[in-house]
């Protein structure tokens, strides 16, 4: 976490010359977030290499973002050629951190949570690219592509493409929605003036309602209890329209996404900790398996995936 040399440059011509620059955090991307520091004034400073990533998506979707209503932070300073963006502090209550610290907060703060994708999901998506099939796919392949290698499996890729295939066709079509794809415990903020800060959107696309009621509620980085997930849904339909089988089609798929993406973190990047979420996924994607819209997928994984290699307790040292 060491600022890149042409950091010092860049905030000094963006006004925030002789400001210091602490490490804040890192995340599964070649991003690198830091802290920077003059007098009384904070910014956070995001590093995004652009020879490994594109940050005009980010810049848009915040922009969107802002424009309809919601708090992503606001862009004080950019340079794409250096990778560089300064944005605004959102501080450091974070979502996850304030609930480990005070578990009665819980229910309010989901409730919150809900309330703001009920809120959007009721606004115009913007000029985003398609949730579509093809995107569906990709990402679901992630699972035989490193999970299952890793658990010395081959993976029989073109009947599982296939099951997708027929478990997504009914959902496959709504691209009306602004997905943010990320919408979780770990980055979601809460913010002095009362609301909710949005983090590392910069991927969202038009698509289905449920995606990110799933990222939310079926969080692979967290537990929550399956009581509180049943009352936010509960609370959520009471908002805007709630389809059951389509929660369980993407809970499905992005579980099985990002228990290839937490593998690959492991065996291409380097970074074990991604292992220990692996059960908490493994659990999420067996129940959604049991929804009857899953059918087709479901028998692919039992015909590939014998028992012993899904809980994720086989050894991974």
């Amino acid at each position: 976490m060491i600022p890149p040399p042409h950091a010092p440059a860049f905030l000094d011509r963006a006004g925030w010359s002789g400001a210091t620059i602490l490490p804040l955090a890192g995340d599964a991307s070649f991003r690198r977030y830091f802290r920077v520091e003059r007098g009384d004034d904070r910014a956070v400073l995001m590093d995004a290499p652009p020879e490994h990533e594109d940050s005009r998506p980010f810049l848009a979707v915040a922009r969107h973002l802002d424009a309809i209503g919601f708090r992503a932070p606001r862009i004080l300073a950019e340079d794409l050629d250096q990778g560089l963006i300064l944005l605004e502090d959102f501080g450091d209550a974070r979502m996850k951190e304030v609930i480990e610290a005070d578990p009665a907060a819980e229910t309010g703060i989901y409730a919150q949570a809900i309330d703001l994708l009920a809120d959007l999901h009721g606004a115009p998506c913007g000029d985003l690219p398609p949730y579509d099939m093809a995107v569906y796919q990709r990402e679901a392949g992630l699972f035989p592509e490193w999970y299952m290698p890793a658990v010395g499996l081959d993976a029989d890729t073109d009947s599982y493409g296939a099951a997708w295939d027929k478990a997504l066709a009914p959902i496959r079509a709504d691209q009306s929605i602004t997905v943010l794809r990320d919408y979780h415990a770990e980055n979601i903020m809460l913010l002095d003036d009362g609301s909710l800060g949005l983090l590392d959107f910069q991927d969202a696309l038009a698509g289905h309602a449920a995606y990110d009621l799933v990222s939310l509620l079926q969080d692979a980085r967290r537990d929550v209890p399956a009581p509180l997930e049943a009352a936010m849904i509960a609370r959520y339909a009471e908002r805007r329209p709630f389809d059951a089988a389509a929660y369980a089609l993407l809970g499905a798929q992005r579980n099985a996404k990002i228990l290839g993406i937490f593998t690959r973190l492991w065996k291409r990047d380097g970074k074990p900790r991604y292992l220990a979420f692996q059960p908490r996924v493994w659990a999420y994607l067996e129940r959604d398996l049991a929804h009857p819209a899953l059918a087709p997928v479901k028998a692919w994984f039992d015909t590939h995936v014998p028992a012993e290699k899904r809980a994720a307790h086989w050894d991974a040292a």
